[in-house]
Order: C-alpha cells, then structure tokens, then sequence
C-alpha cells in the first residue's frame, strides 16, 4: 500500500512537471506569435505609411503635369501669335520702313485691351494728324490680353507697330474689393513702356488710351514740350489735359501752366525719367501713385488752358467715374497753334514763378460766403483765398470745379494755386494758405 501510494505521488509529479512544461511552451509558443504579429502590424503600418507617401508623389506629380501642360499651351500661345505679329511686320515692311526714320520726337502708343470700337476712333484720331509727320511719330498700338476683335482691329492698320502683353500670372490685390483690373492696367504699362524705351530704344514716349481724341496741333505741342522737356529737368513730364478744361472754364489755346499734379490724359514721358520710374512701378493704381510726391520730388508737369486730347470712354475700368460731370464737357482745342514760333520760356522753373505770381499779384482779392456773385460782377482777373481742404472743396463746389485732392494737391493746382475761367476772359484764382509765400509775393 505504501508502495502503491509513491507510485501515485511520481505520477502526480510527473504531470506537475508535464504541465508545467506545457504551460512554459504554450507562453513561449504566444510569446513568438504575439511578436509576430507585432512585427506584421508594424510591417502594414509602414507599408500604409509608404503607400501614403507613394500617393502624395503621384498627386504632386499629377499637379506638376497638369502645370506643365498649362504652360505649353500658353507657351504655344505666345508663339503663335509671335508668329503671326511676325508675318503681319514683314508684310508691311515695318523693319525697312524703320530703317529710314532718323531721330523721332517720340513714340506714341496707344494703350488697349477689349475695346476695338473705341481703338478704332482713337486710331483714325490719330492718323489724321500723324500721317504727315509719322516719321517723327512711329505709331504703337499695345494691347493687354488676347482679345481678338482688337488684336484684328490693330493688325488691320499698316501705319502702326502692333505689341501685345500676355500676362498669365495672376493678380493678388493687396486689400480686399479692389477691382482687379487695375493691377492688369499697371503690369501693362511697365511692359509697354519697357519695350519702348529699352527694347526699341526711343528717347521719348507719348502714352494714349484707346478711348482718346487729339488736337490739330497735338504733335506740335508735344514736339515744342520736348523741347522743355530736355532742358528743364524739373519738367517731369508734358501733358496734353487740363483736369478743369470743360468748355465754361477755358478759352486761350496759346496758354500753359506749370502743375504739382499729374494730368495724365495723354503723356510724354522722357527715356531717363523712367529708368528712374521703372524699377519702382506699382503694382495698381500707376497714375495716383505718380501724383505722390515722393515719387515726383519737387517736380511739375506742363499743362494746358485748352486740352489737346478728348475722353471719350464713358465704358471702362473706371466706370465711367466723372464721365458725365468732368470728361463729356471738355472742350478739345481746334485751332492750328504754330507752336514753332512760340516763345515757350516762361514756362522755365525759375521764370514760371515771377510769371505766375505776377498773374496772381494783379488778381483782385475776393472775400465772403458770395464768391461766385462776386467773381461774376467784378471786371478783370479776381483771387479767393481758401485755408484748408475743406474750405477749398467747398468754394470749388460753387464754381463747379473738381474738387478732389492727391497727397495734399488740388487737380491743376501750382503751389497750391487753382487757375480757371469764369465768364472768359477773367481768370478765377484759388489761393491757398501758403501760396503767396511760395510765390514770393507778400501777404497783401
């Protein structure tokens, strides 16, 4: 019985150790699986990870394909139509025609976009008057954008050089609700003035809109200003437009004016004045940024009583902003000025001043809240004095005179003087707080 009874007891260990052998080889044998699976859920996790990365690349590349593709068909663009400008020049002989031209006055360009019915007026404005003198005026045509009615219109001309700016990078205004439009028109004008004075190499360049008419003796007012313009640096640039130029307010078309404000309107504008402006041009809003007077540095414009040019653009960029107050009522000079015989040296910096104040000095002094009924009753040339922005814009309002101002300068305004006619021949002349000061006359 005791025998039996150990047999029992190494049975019982026997199984104890069978047991705990087995228990050791199944942890074991988990053990090995779980780091298995581990290893597998970490090799999917990595393959996840890469098949992630593998499809962002193919994404990217897509991206970089579809890019590319656009850039083809632009670049296929561009060379068709280099292709075609090409062909139409040496239809028409331009590079022969050019050869003969010996030093022109300057380029004028006529600055488009998608408007062929106005280009069209503005074009036969010009020929009109230019033909005769082409070779002293070579005729540009720059139009902004593809569109084809102007592109056909221009082309369709073999008096003029046609240019076209293809811009395709796109416009990002700098604060929000800004028309987009003007970024396109100040990319524009660098490019166009660029290839004109650096790639054609003009000296001078007379800038038009494709809404514009000109004067019978646009291009000798302008050949007569370069003259100014070259031996006066502090000529900035010559204008044709007078911003107070409707037809109540004018009447001598013999008569200029120095300005601290840029007209614009049609513009001649000298090669090393641009190398100053080019590298600086803004991205929107070119002409406000020129009436700044950081960027005009004491310097004035030429100016005159009666506009050599004629806005017609009712439709535009600007939506017809003053269009019907301001612009429609211009008066466009129709007298054949033989600007050649003019004596034009009083509009020299140091002469203007003695001229104008003189002009000034003799105008009668106005005062009081009837300054329109005064003006009217007084015989001769009469002055109102005004102190401030607001003071001014109110006296202009009763005239009806722009009343808008640009970085401290009224629209015409010569040291801070306001020059126009009422019930011609008297002159108006608004006079500001320091005018007489800078005019050198003393406080009368």
């Amino acid at each position: 019985m005791a025998k039996c009874s150990w047999d029992f007891r190494y049975l019982l260990l026997a199984a104890a150790i069978a047991f705990i052998y087995i228990q050791m080889r199944l942890f074991a044998t988990q053990s090995e699986y779980a780091d298995h699976v581990a290893a597998a859920v970490k090799s999917e996790n990595h393959c996840t990870s890469q098949m992630r990365l593998l499809i962002d690349q193919i994404s990217m590349q897509q991206g970089q394909i579809v890019g590319l593709e656009e850039e083809r068909k632009r670049k296929d663009e561009e060379c068709r139509q280099l292709r075609a400008l090409i062909q139409d020049l040496e239809r028409k002989g331009i590079q022969k025609s050019f050869g003969k031209i010996q030093v022109p006055v300057a380029a004028v360009v006529v600055m488009a976009c998608n408007r062929a019915d106005y280009l069209e007026r503005t074009i036969k404005s010009i020929l009109k008057y230019q033909t005769p003198v082409a070779s002293k005026y070579p005729l540009f045509v720059s139009q902004d954008g593809s569109n084809p009615d102007v592109r056909n219109k221009a082309l369709s001309y073999d008096q003029l050089t046609y240019m076209q700016h293809l811009d395709f990078e796109p416009v990002h205004p700098e604060r929000p609700g800004e028309i987009i439009a003007y970024y396109k028109i100040a990319r524009h004008y660098k490019w166009a003035l660029d290839q004109l004075f650096y790639t054609h190499n003009f000296s001078r360049v007379i800038i038009l809109e494709d809404d514009m008419e000109i004067a019978p003796d646009f291009f000798d007012y302008f050949e007569a200003g370069s003259i100014l313009l070259d031996s006066d640096k502090s000529i900035m640039a010559i204008s044709s437009w007078n911003d107070n130029g409707q037809k109540q307010y004018v009447q001598d078309p013999y008569i200029l004016y120095r300005s601290d404000f840029f007209p614009g309107l049609g513009w001649m504008l000298s090669k090393s004045t641009w190398d100053e402006l080019s590298p600086k041009w803004p991205k929107a809003y070119w002409d406000d940024w020129l009436r700044l007077k950081e960027n005009h540095k004491g310097r004035q414009f030429i100016r005159p009583e009666v506009c050599r040019t004629y806005n017609f653009g009712e439709h535009g960029s600007s939506l017809g902003q003053f269009f019907k107050q301001y612009l429609e009522p211009i008066r466009l000079n129709d007298v054949q000025v033989d600007w050649k015989s003019m004596d034009l040296s009083y509009l020299m910096e140091d002469k203007f001043v003695k001229h104008f104040a003189v002009m000034v000095k003799k105008a009668k002094p106005i005062y009081g809240t009837d300054a329109v009924l005064k003006a009217y009753n007084i015989d001769g040339d009469v002055r109102i004095q005004y102190k401030d922005q607001a003071e001014f814009e109110t006296i202009a309002r009763q005239f009806g005179i722009f009343e808008e101002w640009k970085d401290g300068v009224p629209r015409t305004a010569y040291k801070g003087v306001v020059v126009f006619r009422y019930h011609a021949p008297r002159c108006v002349f608004f006079v500001g707080p320091d005018s007489l000061q800078q005019l050198g006359i003393e406080q009368l």
